[in-house]
């Protein structure tokens, strides 16, 4: 049960803007046909975090409401970084009908990290589905103990398999092209426990200082990263390329479908420093 569901106005505009005829059937078909239209259309992206954070603002982060994520991706066609697009596309699930749950994850960038991720499981039929408003992966991914699963698309595939009792799921992001794990913890947080862990990002995140944004595209995922422009082509191959501030927003207007007012008030990008209290950044306050 959503004890929160969108407002049905702003329901109606989300799905006539994904090109949906209509609201789906809570069922495989209907999450497939939703799902397929939100990684089509809905960007993974740090824009709106990265003008609030740069511009000193107040409030809570972009994003940290359903409906502040939707009604911006209608006005500007930005997403948001996990915590935002997950709480969003949970929120459209359950208005729906879905049988979906926030769960949490951990990026395996490197070992021992704590739950750094948020996603979405839908049931069916007692089957469990994954759908990652970050990963994209174009297809609802099915998750089992015994077998392992995938998403078999040569840009935007992801493969999963069950060890020491959780689910492990690879795929591309656009920074990391041969692809990492991100381990499915548990799928039983809350909009509350979302709201105060995408707050926690606001000192340090990787997505705090360059501009990062992926969408699917034909069968192509394109996007920029970290200062590269990154395509993951449809025959599996990756075409990466550093860019100038025009190319990146050139690629952010035409390609990842931002509106053109908000790119323009995108800062430059500036280097991401080592998370704090890692041994990277004690190494660098050491040296004289």
């Amino acid at each position: 049960m959503n004890l929160n569901p969108l407002p049905g106005d702003l329901r109606e505009r989300v799905l006539e803007s994904l090109g949906l005829q209509g609201p789906p059937q809570a069922d495989w078909a209907g999450l497939h046909r939703l799902y397929d239209a939100w990684c089509r259309n809905i960007p993974f992206d740090n824009l709106r975090k990265l003008l609030h954070l740069r511009g000193g603002l107040e409030g809570p982060l972009p994003g940290a409401t359903p409906e502040d994520f939707l009604q911006s991706w209608i006005q500007y066609g930005t997403g948001g970084t996990c915590w935002s697009n997950a709480a969003a596309l949970h929120s459209l699930l359950t208005t729906l009908g879905f049988d979906a749950r926030l769960g949490l994850g951990t990026m395996l960038v490197v070992p021992d990290l704590p739950p750094n991720h948020g996603t979405v499981l839908v049931t069916l039929d007692s089957q469990r589905f994954l759908v990652d408003g970050s990963m994209l992966h174009g297809e609802p991914l099915l998750l089992e103990d015994a077998s392992v699963t995938g998403v078999g698309h040569p840009a935007w595939g992801v493969r999963c398999d069950r060890r020491d009792g959780r689910w492990h799921v690879w795929w591309r992001p656009l920074h990391k092209v041969d692809g990492f794990e991100c381990r499915l913890e548990h799928f039983d947080a809350t909009p509350e426990d979302y709201r105060q862990r995408y707050e926690q990002t606001r000192g340090w995140s990787p997505f705090n200082y360059e501009v990062s944004a992926r969408r699917n595209r034909g069968d192509s995922v394109s996007g920029v990263a970290f200062g590269h422009a990154v395509t993951l082509n449809p025959d599996g191959s990756v075409h990466r390329e550093p860019v100038d501030l025009a190319e990146r927003n050139r690629i952010l207007i035409e390609e990842v479908g931002i509106r053109e007012e908000l790119v323009a008030q995108l800062p430059a990008d500036i280097p991401t420093p080592p998370p704090p209290g890692s041994k990277t950044a004690q190494a660098s306050s050491a040296t004289p």
